[in-house]
C-alpha cells in the first residue's frame, strides 16, 4: 500500500508542474490573443459638416463595421497594412505609408483587419 501511495505521490508530482506551466502558458496566450485584436477608435472632434477620429489597429485587430457610406480623408500617422473584406466576400489588402493621404470614396461596407507586424494609426476626416 505505502508503494501505491508513493507511486501516485510521485506520478502527481511529475505531473502537476507541467500542468501548470501548461495553464500559465494558455492563459498568458489568451491575453497575449486578447490584447493584440483591439481595435481603438478615439474621437477627437466632431461639428455638423465633419467627424475626426483617431483609429489604432494592433497587429491581428479587426474591426467589425467600418461606415463607408460617406467621403473620408485618411491620413497614416504610422503605416502598415489592412485587409478590407466585403459584404460578397472580396478581400483586397490597403498598404498605408507613414504620412500618406488617402481620400475614400463612399462605397460598400467592409470590415477591416491589421494583417501586417506593426500597430497602424490613421487619423481619419469623415465627411457627414
Amino acid at each position: 500500500m505505502r508503494t501505491f501511495v508513493r507511486a501516485a505521490v510521485a506520478a502527481i508530482a511529475l505531473a502537476l508542474p507541467g500542468f501548470i506551466v501548461d495553464s500559465a502558458l494558455a492563459q498568458d496566450k489568451g491575453k497575449a490573443e486578447k490584447k493584440a485584436a483591439q481595435v481603438s477608435v478615439h474621437q477627437i472632434a466632431e461639428n455638423d459638416k465633419v467627424k475626426l477620429y483617431e483609429v489604432t489597429y494592433k497587429p491581428g485587430a479587426e474591426n467589425k463595421g467600418v461606415a463607408a457610406s460617406t467621403m473620408r480623408v485618411v491620413r497614416a500617422i504610422r503605416g502598415g497594412q489592412l485587409q478590407r473584406t466585403y459584404a460578397d466576400g472580396k478581400t483586397e489588402t490597403v498598404q498605408y505609408k507613414p504620412g500618406q493621404v488617402r481620400i475614400q470614396q463612399p462605397g460598400p461596407a467592409y470590415t477591416t483587419k491589421n494583417v501586417g507586424k506593426s500597430t497602424l494609426v490613421l487619423y481619419v476626416v469623415q465627411l457627414k
